[in-house]
């Protein structure tokens, strides 16, 4: 072999060398930006992931809280109770029923209904019961000489009377329904929310609630612009 063959091939092989190693160096680079790339995605999508539950919690959070039932007396007639003293909402609290009643100008003719009919005591001291009192236009609207005949006659006005008084505090949510009332019938009181009514009248117009949810010592009040009528 002459000199000049022996250095092209150790040139040939050489250059044969140097293609082989920058090619498995250009396969690793690639390799390892691939797999930076991936730990990179990998990374980046694990600080996201708290970022959006964090986001979650947060609007979870802000979202407005659902509005508690109120405990206030309801009702358009409510602006005819007093203010203050013994008869308004307040004073009311503190006295059983028929004394409370007895304080509010509202309830003055129910009032005298129920002392004709000796029923003060048992309103006052029979515990946790609803009243659905009538106020003074419910009598009102009765013809004078056919409510003058139901005060003469006290078993016929005790009848009605207890008729309106249902065992157990009734609250606004509770107070749709039939329910059987002292006097051992029922009433059937429909609606919902401060709207409620009670078809069977003496009158024969139906009954609204005007002032509801009315507090108390013993009872729970809502007001009526109608007189009910005893079922059959």
């Amino acid at each position: 072999m002459t000199k000049n063959s022996l250095t092209r091939g150790l040139l040939l092989a050489t250059a044969s060398t140097l293609a082989v190693t920058l090619s498995a160096c250009s396969s690793d680079d690639a390799g390892a930006t691939d797999s930076s790339a991936s730990d990179a995605d990998s990374s980046s999508s694990s600080a996201e992931e708290p970022a959006s539950s964090e986001s979650s919690d947060s609007m979870e959070s802000s979202s407005p809280a659902a509005e508690p039932a109120t405990d206030e007396p309801f009702g358009a007639a409510c602006s005819s109770v007093p203010a203050d003293g013994e008869g308004s909402f307040a004073g009311m609290t503190d006295d059983p029923v028929a004394t409370a009643a007895g304080n509010n100008p509202v309830l003055s003719t129910l009032v005298q209904a129920v002392v004709q009919a000796n029923l003060v005591d048992t309103l006052n001291t029979t515990p946790d019961i609803t009243v659905i009192a009538p106020a003074n236009p419910a009598f009102e609207a009765i013809p004078q000489d056919q409510l003058q005949a139901v005060l003469a006659d006290n078993a016929q006005l005790t009848q009605i009377l207890t008729h309106h008084v249902i065992p157990g505090r009734l609250s606004p949510d509770q107070l749709a329904g039939t329910h059987t009332t002292v006097a051992g019938d029922q009433v059937t009181i429909e609606g919902s929310g401060e709207a409620f009514t009670v078809a069977q009248t003496v009158t024969g117009a139906p009954a609204s609630v005007i002032c509801g949810n009315v507090q108390t010592a013993n009872a729970t009040v809502y007001i009526v612009d109608q007189v009910l009528a005893p079922t059959a």
